[in-house]
């Protein structure tokens, strides 16, 4: 099976439904037999999505910062825990780990790794599925404006394509599935 990159938040601070939608994400891609590749931490979304995983009897590679290991947000319950010298090659190794990528709800650092590996897909540094999971209309807003941009031609209609746009955690594994076959 494959290695999954989901981006999440990692606020403390989440209503209730944001941690059950990682929690069940995690179960879902262990019931699926993927591997979760996580930033490693063990709070908020990000954590609820380790523990799913783990709970579903999924293997779990974290990758995490230095910086937030001082802070002891870090996963220290994952099966492998890679720990890096900055945000910047947190991501690039978690590219690399990953076969494909699901975004979750989430804020700044949500939207900096998902446009990281959609910006890097786009370019052809990869061929990998990016996937944003669309719950409740959670990202509406952005993907109005993405297509905004797309209709004055910022952005061109071939890149805001291959962002994968779905609704639940089951459409999106079954997205990453049909394309890695």
């Amino acid at each position: 099976m494959a290695a999954i990159g989901v981006f999440c938040a990692s606020s403390r601070t989440l209503e209730q439904r944001w941690l059950d939608l990682a929690a069940e994400t995690g179960r879902e891609l262990a019931r699926r037999g993927h591997t979760l590749v996580s930033g490693g931490g063990c709070v908020g979304m990000m954590g609820a999505l380790a523990d799913g995983t783990r709970a579903g009897g999924g293997w779990t590679l974290g990758v995490i910062p230095q910086s937030l290991v001082d802070l002891e947000v870090a996963d220290t319950r994952s099966d492998e825990l890679v720990v890096t010298d900055g945000m910047a090659s947190r991501k690039t190794l978690m590219i690399e780990k990953s076969d494909a990528f699901v975004t979750l709800p989430g804020g700044l650092g949500t939207l900096d790794e998902l446009f990281e590996v959609w910006t890097t897909a786009v370019l052809g540094l990869h061929r990998k599925p990016v996937v944003l999971v669309d719950t409740d209309g959670f990202y509406q807003g952005l993907l109005d404006w993405l297509t905004a941009l797309a209709e004055t031609a910022f952005v061109g209609w071939s890149a805001r394509e291959m962002l994968i746009v779905v609704d639940s955690v089951p459409a999106a594994l079954d997205e990453i599935e049909a394309r890695l076959d």
